[in-house]
C-alpha cells in the first residue's frame, strides 16, 4: 500500500455502540468510492474514576465511585480520491462522537 497518501481518522466516544456504528458508516463510505480502508483499530479504553462523599457533612467512610470510560478507534483510508473526501465531508455522524482527521 502507498503510505504517502493516507487519511487517518481518530474517533472517541463514551458509548461504544455509537462508536462502532459510526466506524461502520465511515468504512462503508470509503468502500463505496473504491478507497482502501484499514480498521477500525480499537485503542485502549481510558477510565477516569471519581470518588465523592455520599454525605454532605459527615461519614467520610461512606464514599461513592463514578467511572467515565472513553472508547477510541482509528481508521486509515489509503489512496483517497476527491470523491472519497467529499463523501466523508457530507457524512452525518451522531453528536456523541469526537472526530479527529489527519491527512
Amino acid at each position: 500500500m502507498n503510505t504517502s497518501n493516507k487519511i487517518r481518522i481518530k474517533l472517541k466516544a463514551y458509548d461504544y455502540l455509537l462508536l462502532d456504528i459510526s466506524c461502520n458508516n465511515i468504512i462503508d463510505t470509503a468502500n463505496r468510492t473504491n478507497a482502501n480502508s484499514v480498521g477500525p483499530i480499537p485503542l485502549p479504553t481510558q477510565r477516569k474514576i471519581y470518588c465523592v462523599l455520599r454525605s454532605p457533612h459527615v461519614d467520610k467512610d461512606s464514599r461513592e465511585h463514578f467511572e467515565l470510560r472513553t472508547h477510541k478507534r482509528i481508521i486509515d483510508i489509503y489512496d483517497p480520491s476527491s470523491q472519497t473526501i467529499d463523501a466523508l465531508m457530507k457524512l452525518n455522524l451522531p453528536s456523541g462522537i469526537d472526530i479527529e482527521v489527519k491527512l
